[in-house]
């Protein structure tokens, strides 16, 4: 029993990494693309990166206070989430754009379609961190990561693990994308055709 629970848990960590790094890559990709985000990204970063001590590592207390940051990162979870969707079972029968959806039925939702919903989402391909503000979203509006007793478990780690990617980059380098309109390609996650390479431009004073 021990080892299955062990190489589930492989598997899982496994099924994330593609996932996280995906997401951190648009990470890169916009705040390249957006001057004025980046700015406020850094800024927040860096009031946490000096209150720390010479080699300090970051603290959960810290990961809370990236507030401006995980509105980015949702943001461009919204815009390129890595998940595309998955499979449901109809529990009941309804209708739906004028088509009759009988209970047993299996249907795929969209991630896409979902975040770019314009009754949910105004201006749905603008890149508007604000969106998160609050409260947010309305419930299964924004579902990078799924929703309801199904949703991702790894949640919270992806989210730690794409803040602490935010603090570290941001915090010592700005950059610029080589190729400025790289194709993106889906298979099955959204990934940049090349790869996304960057000039990295350290900043003067590194925190």
């Amino acid at each position: 029993m021990l080892d299955k629970i062990i190489k589930q848990r492989k598997i899982d960590l496994a099924q994330g990494h593609d996932t996280a790094s995906s997401a951190c890559a648009f990470v890169v990709k916009y705040l390249a693309e957006l001057p004025a985000i980046y700015d406020g990204v850094y800024k927040e970063q860096m009031e946490i990166a000096k209150s720390k001590a010479p080699g300090e590592l970051l603290k959960w207390e810290d990961i809370q206070r990236m507030k401006y940051s995980w509105n980015v990162a949702c943001e461009v979870l919204r815009l390129a989430p890595p998940l595309q969707g998955s499979f449901r079972e109809v529990l009941t029968d309804f209708s739906f754009n004028g088509f009759s959806i009988p209970k047993g039925w299996k249907i795929y939702w969209s991630t896409n379609s979902t975040h770019r919903n314009s009754d949910v989402f105004p201006e749905p391909l603008k890149f508007d961190p604000s969106r998160f503000e609050g409260s947010g979203p309305a419930p299964y509006t924004f579902v990078p990561f799924g929703g309801g007793p199904r949703m991702c478990p790894g949640k919270e780690y992806a989210r730690l693990e794409i803040l602490v990617f935010m603090h570290n980059l941001v915090k010592r380098y700005r950059w610029v994308k080589v190729i400025p309109d790289e194709n993106i390609v889906v298979n099955p996650m959204p990934i940049p055709a090349k790869g996304l390479p960057v000039h990295l431009f350290p900043h003067r004073s590194q925190a």
